[in-house]
């Protein structure tokens, strides 16, 4: 299972998550101690927002710790709103189009998990977008697909609700290709002004995801960094977010809520 790290707050050089923690995002990419695989070494990426509504981006396919480029660009680049990943593959080629965070317009997104049987439903996912978004597919993965899905489904007007029902939509249609669905989902995205995360599974065993306040020189908060695993030892930081939540990571700090895609399949 693939790492990964988000931040918002004030600005922040990307190395403090990357690569300078003691448990960094470059620590875990070959030595993760809360995931399935220890190693996460089919590619990384980073995606942070600056002066432009669209975030940069840079990406390759060579495991994270032996890319000298990412260390020389998470020490010079600072961002008030980033995220990183390292990819461990499970659906999908190790090639640069299949690493994360993906990118559409102003929106970007990076996902640890997996959808079971997506070779089965992909064909019923791609036929539920636009022409628009069916051509922005650069990849062949499940998490690229998912993205696109809740863009489709309204991610600029109601970001947790369009996931909840791109996660609904491909729960039924799971259901309908296979008879069960199985779909463990920990996630993080953003529009450049707040930052999302999921953690959720249909069989309530979902990928880690933790969140700790970041401080400043003074003990003052600074923002809130949201993670697979803790980048430190200091357990009583890091608080683990519960299966089945949603969080949101605003001006005004952290917000918890219930992501509850099963009312949105009720519902339907």
């Amino acid at each position: 299972m693939c790492r990964w790290a988000a931040y918002r707050g004030e600005p922040l050089f990307l190395e403090e998550l990357v690569t300078s923690p003691a448990h960094s995002l470059i620590e875990q990419s070959h030595c993760a101690t809360r995931a399935k695989t220890a190693t996460n070494g089919d590619g990384f990426g980073v995606a942070w927002y600056g002066d432009r509504p669209e975030p940069g981006r840079y990406r390759d396919i060579l495991p994270a710790w032996s890319d000298c480029n990412l260390k020389s660009l998470a020490r010079q680049i600072r961002s008030p709103l980033f995220l990183a990943h390292v990819r461990a593959a499970t659906n999908g080629a190790t090639r640069r189009d299949n690493c994360h965070p993906f990118v559409h317009g102003r929106w970007s997104f990076m996902h640890n998990g997996q959808i079971a049987n997506f070779d089965r439903i992909r064909r019923g996912m791609e036929a539920l977008l636009s022409d628009e978004l069916f051509s922005a597919r650069m990849g062949t993965t499940d998490s690229e697909m998912l993205f696109l899905l809740a863009i489709q489904f309204g991610l600029e007007r109601d970001p947790l609700g369009a996931m909840e029902k791109a996660i609904a939509t491909i729960e039924q249609l799971s259901i309908e290709r296979s008879g069960e669905a199985l779909v463990r989902f920990t996630a993080a995205f953003s529009d450049g002004r707040d930052l999302y995360a999921v953690r959720y599974a249909t069989d309530h065993r979902p990928p880690t995801l933790y969140a700790a306040p970041m401080t400043g020189p003074r003990g003052e908060k600074t923002g809130h960094c949201l993670v697979s695993e803790p980048l430190n030892d200091e357990a009583d930081t890091w608080v683990e977010i519960p299966d089945g939540s949603a969080v949101k990571v605003n001006a005004d700090g952290l917000h918890a809520s219930l992501f509850q895609p099963a009312r949105i399949a009720e519902a339907a």
